[in-house]
């Protein structure tokens, strides 16, 4: 079985559970932190939203230089819902598009000229995806705290029964 097809379920069903959490951001909360040294609301959905694009970037690319990616700013919901749609549809068009062979290309994390790490791109796309899952706890957490309902993840919510569950 090639490696995107080993990819593609998992990462669809992560993207899927991913927007019903995001669409939930209120825009009117965005600076809001739980901690003075935390990141506010509306980075971390930022954060969620550009994640995709970053295994995008990692199966066309060879590398990922954050010294040149852009700087967070304070979106509405609709913005980052729509820019989340945009990187999971490009992230998955580029995942079934990617030939086994190509999985086994370095890919290196940059920061200007400082290489942070180089990994087999299989490594990357797969820590990419699992890694989106932290962040996505985190705004499930400051969603709880600003009063915001939780959808379903993997189980159900206090806010949200799955039936038969």
């Amino acid at each position: 079985m090639p490696i995107a097809d080993t990819l593609l379920p998992e990462f669809d069903q992560e993207m899927a559970t991913t927007r019903r959490l995001l669409e939930r951001v209120p825009t009117d909360k965005a600076t809001w932190k739980p901690h003075e040294k935390s990141f506010s609301l509306g980075h971390l959905a930022q954060l969620v939203a550009w994640m995709p694009g970053w295994i995008a970037n990692t199966v066309r690319e060879t590398n990922l230089d954050l010294a040149r990616a852009p700087k967070y700013s304070y979106e509405t919901t609709d913005s980052l819902v729509a820019m989340f749609d945009k990187n999971v549809k490009d992230a998955r068009e580029a995942i079934a598009a990617t030939r086994d062979a190509d999985y086994q290309v370095d890919w290196s994390l940059k920061f200007g000229d400082r290489v942070v790490f180089t990994q087999p791109r299989a490594t990357v796309v797969r820590t990419h995806i699992n890694h989106l899952i932290h962040p996505r706890g985190q705004l499930t957490v400051y969603l709880r705290v600003v009063d915001v309902s939780l959808p379903a993840i993997h189980g159900p919510t206090a806010d949200e029964r799955i039936p038969g569950f």
